[in-house]
């Protein structure tokens, strides 16, 4: 007799799969086999059972399946492989070798495997081990947190047994073996670093540099974007080890037809595939044959954007001699800033067949922002200039990676920059590259002295974001409930971010329709919690805009957030915060500045609820209870 808990739950005997019958009953047989000759209460199984208030009736319920299961055990011959359930007061044990539970030989087979000290002796132990998986584990109980917690810990000890077994493949010389182990539980857990970090490496060491760049940008957008952090030492040690090895990948011929620079330019220019390598340039420009890939994967599910879209083609594909041109994608924390540059970017590609450079400049991380010199050393690398031959120093860095680039057709996108100063040294200075930055910041520097042009990016509209929700939940879903649909566009904001966050939501409990969660989050204590999630989503991104203000900033944004309905001009603010009308006025210059108010008209100010409802509970936090 065999009990399986890594799938579907399931009694095996020598003559089939025995008749479990409801779900509610296969959840007491998998709480029981979670804890094995051990006693459960019955108040344990209760709250397990029913993620709502339980009926009056539960105990009678819990008993009658205790009762059937017992029965459907015996018939299954239990009594001849020492399988007892009994009843303890008001609890019950399930006694039986736990060698039967696949759950438990799957852990003693990981134990056994050690992938660095014996990866022969592991491969083997570990396969054995991962085949034991025949689903998601947990299939078939009921939805409730308890028994999504323990279907959780489940899959995280599965995940880590994936993990060891590309280290083991990894560590024979298996790298193909290692990237086809790694790459199906990487799509499944696109968060999980040290799994992305191994496929990258796995890749690498298989030549595909251009699909290990490709997931290191894809995870890092994901996690700026769904989490608001930055990639941990693993995953950036993976990348930097790879920009590192692309000196050594070999120059291209020269090709037949030499590209002229000019007013000719695009009749030679040929685009190279995926991977492949520019065609030839002018003598002298230090380029290596490979054409950079860095650009980060195309969005999932990009939507709408299309004005934004047609401005930065306007922009970025208008030439003039010698001007790069230069656009700043700006706008709120968490309004799809990354996404409308980076899908632009993939969709231009082609114009650009000398290479597509992507950084983060981190201006709005947990950590420190990303150095100037920092991001050129990446740039350089990935242009082919030998790591001894990278200047130290930030301007002489900048200066040779202008000279590299000054007859290319490169495409440079920023991502995420805190100022302009930190954007200048970055910029390319030949007439045919063209450089797209982000930022929440408006970046007017770069506009009065690099003649940047603004494209400005703002919420959702209420049928965009249903849009959105659609594309995430399934148009079905929201079809039911376009009211509902159309109340949690507002109650988000229109954020693509938040928006995203409350379709998570949605996804992980797909019994309830939208107007269960638009009815949850019109409680302004709980909204930010439920968009949220710990310290990441919306406001952890907040967070970030607001940790970058003064203090002088920060207690005006602090005391708009008092604001009745979020409209006020600067009198009002001046009076809620405190302050002088000079000094007030240039306090809600910088707070428009940043996108953390938004000025409609002269003089008339408007503060978002979500921006407001974090400002309050900031405020709260610094005050303390009883304040």
């Amino acid at each position: 007799m065999d009990f399986s808990l890594l799938g579907p739950i399931a009694v095996t005997t020598g003559s089939g799969e025995l008749s479990l019958g409801p779900a509610k009953r296969r959840s007491v047989l998998a709480l029981l086999l979670l804890q094995p000759n051990t006693t459960v209460p019955l108040e344990q199984l209760i709250d397990s059972l029913w993620e709502d208030e339980p009926p009056e009736h539960a105990r009678t319920v819990v008993q009658g399946h205790v009762s059937r299961l017992r029965a459907t055990l015996a018939q299954g011959g239990a009594d001849a492989f020492g399988i007892e359930l009994t009843t303890h007061g008001s609890a019950y044990l399930l006694r039986l070798p736990e060698e039967l539970i696949d759950a438990h030989r799957f852990g003693e087979l990981v134990a056994l495997a050690r992938p660095e000290e014996a990866p022969a002796d592991a491969v083997p132990l570990l396969r054995e081990a991962l085949g034991l998986w025949r689903g998601p584990a947990l299939t078939g109980t009921v939805t409730s947190p308890p028994f999504a917690a323990a279907a959780h810990a489940l899959e995280e000890r599965r995940l880590t047994a994936v993990e060891a077994l590309g280290r083991a493949h990894g560590a024979l010389g298996a790298h193909e073996q290692a990237a086809a182990v790694l790459y199906n539980a990487a799509v499944n857990h696109p968060l999980r670093e040290g799994l992305i970090a191994g496929l990258m490496q796995a890749l690498f060491r298989t030549g595909r540099q251009s699909d290990a760049l490709e997931w290191f940008h894809r995870t890092r957008r994901l996690l700026n974007e769904e989490l608001g952090v930055d990639p941990g030492e693993r995953l950036r040690g993976a990348y930097e080890e790879i920009l590192r090895a692309e000196k050594a990948r070999p120059a291209a011929k020269p090709s037949a037809v030499s590209r002229e620079t000019g007013a000719g330019a695009q009749a030679d220019a040929r685009v190279p595939a995926q991977g492949g390598h520019a065609s030839g340039g002018a003598s002298g420009s230090g380029r290596s044959g490979a054409a950079p890939r860095l650009l980060p994967r195309p969005p999932a599910r990009f939507l709408g954007r299309e004005h934004q879209l047609a401005a930065l083609t306007a922009i970025l594909t208008s030439r003039t001699p010698q001007e790069s041109p230069l656009a700043v994608v700006a706008g709120p924390a968490g309004v799809g800033k990354t996404a409308c540059a980076v899908q632009w970017a993939h969709q231009h590609a082609a114009a650009f067949p000398d290479g597509q450079l992507f950084a983060d400049l981190r201006g709005f991380g947990e950590g420190d922002e990303a150095a100037p010199a920092e991001i050129l050393r990446d740039f350089l690398l990935a242009l082919g200039t030998p790591p001894e031959r990278v200047p130290s120093s930030a301007e002489a860095a900048s200066a040779l990676f202008r000279s590299l680039v000054a007859e290319r057709r490169l495409l440079v996108v920023l991502d995420n920059a805190r100022g302009s100063a930190q954007v200048r040294p970055l910029l390319p200075g030949g007439p045919h590259c063209a450089t797209v930055v982000t930022s929440r910041s408006r970046l007017d520097g770069l506009v009065a002295t690099d003649w940047a042009r603004p494209v400005g990016l703002q919420a959702m509209g209420h049928e965009e974001g249903a849009a959105l929700l659609g594309a995430m939940l399934g148009a079905e879903r929201v079809a039911e409930d376009p009211a509902a649909a159309q109340e949690l566009v507002a109650l988000c904001d229109g954020l693509p971010l938040a928006l995203r966050a409350a379709a998570a939501q949605l996804t992980a409990r797909p019994r309830w329709r939208l107007a269960r969660l638009a009815a949850a989050l019109r409680d302004e204590r709980r909204r930010l919690a439920l968009l949220s999630a710990e310290d990441t989503g919306i406001a952890a991104a907040l967070r970030m805009s607001v940790a970058r203000l003064s203090a002088d900033d920060a207690q005006l944004l602090s005391a708009l957030a008092t604001s009745a309905d979020g409209h006020l001009n600067s009198s009002v603010a001046a009076a809620l915060a405190g302050y002088d009308q000079e000094r007030t006025q240039d306090a809600l210059d910088r707070l428009a500045e940043m996108h953390l108010v938004d000025e409609e008209s002269t003089d008339v100010y408007t503060i978002s609820t979500l921006t407001q409802l974090f400002a309050r509970d900031e405020r709260g936090e610094k005050d303390g209870p009883g304040a």
